[in-house]
């Protein structure tokens, strides 16, 4: 039994990076695909795809690199855990590094970046930040 399947994702995701893989695949979900929907809209990933197999599906998100190779997704770290969850509203969510990075977060509304939730005044859960 896994006790943070995000936590898993994100590790898959920050370790393929780190080797220079074309691709990840994890075991699938609703809030997966909605993590790999943020970082595809985003511009962290090129794509994914929900690939079917038994018992369970699998979600292959296709990695994105600069023309020569360099790490587009340099950090990605997990917010909220299960042992101490980060809750914001859409008021206090300030732009990561900027603008140049993002927050992940789980709304009302479904998945979406800090940008987004700004834009719609809607907070939640601060699941993970990416630049």
């Amino acid at each position: 039994m896994m006790t943070d399947p995000i936590a898993d994702v994100l590790t898959r995701i920050r370790n393929a990076v780190r080797v220079e893989r074309p691709h990840v695949d994890v075991p699938t979900s609703n809030l997966k695909r909605g993590l790999a929907d943020v970082l595809k809209r985003e511009g962290y990933v090129w794509d994914w795809e929900e690939i079917p197999s038994q018992p369970r599906a699998i979600l292959r998100i296709y990695l994105k690199y600069g023309p020569n190779g360099e790490q587009v997704i340099r950090h990605i770290r997990r917010i909220s855990k299960p042992g101490r969850r980060v809750y914001s509203r859409a008021a206090d969510l300030k732009p990561v590094l900027n603008g140049f990075g993002i927050r992940i977060l789980s709304t009302s509304r479904g998945i979406m970046s800090d940008r987004e939730a700004r834009q719609k005044k809607v907070g939640g859960e601060i699941l993970c930040e990416v630049w």
